[in-house]
């Protein structure tokens, strides 16, 4: 059996991954693709501290299926975020999702 300190660290591996790209990214994909890593790095703690407890109870699975129906749903919404902005601007940068709140002087 697989001792749990592997899991910790490959999620850990995961979650710094997803962070940078979260703190370095101009683009709103990448960004989205970055948060789902560290979601995904959730889970496997989800799941390896319940194999790792022996919790009969499926705790961990279930708290890992509430975490990928969220990530699904912002997953979808994201995307839809970012198909009407480029439709708007022509690119996804966080520039032009930024200025879709500031207000245009019409003449």
């Amino acid at each position: 059996m697989i001792d749990i300190i592997w899991f910790i660290l490959f999620s850990t591996a995961l979650f710094v991954t997803g962070l940078l790209g979260v703190i370095t990214q101009t683009n709103g994909i990448r960004i989205l693709i970055s948060v789902e890593f560290m979601l995904n790095a959730a889970n496997i703690n989800f799941i390896a501290f319940n194999s790792y407890l022996g919790l009969v109870d499926f705790s961990g699975w279930s708290m890992a299926l509430f975490v990928i129906a969220i990530a699904a749903a912002e997953a979808a919404i994201g995307l839809a975020i970012f198909i009407s902005v480029y439709r708007s601007f022509g690119d996804i940068t966080l520039g032009s999702i930024f200025s879709l709140g500031e207000a245009t002087e019409v003449e």
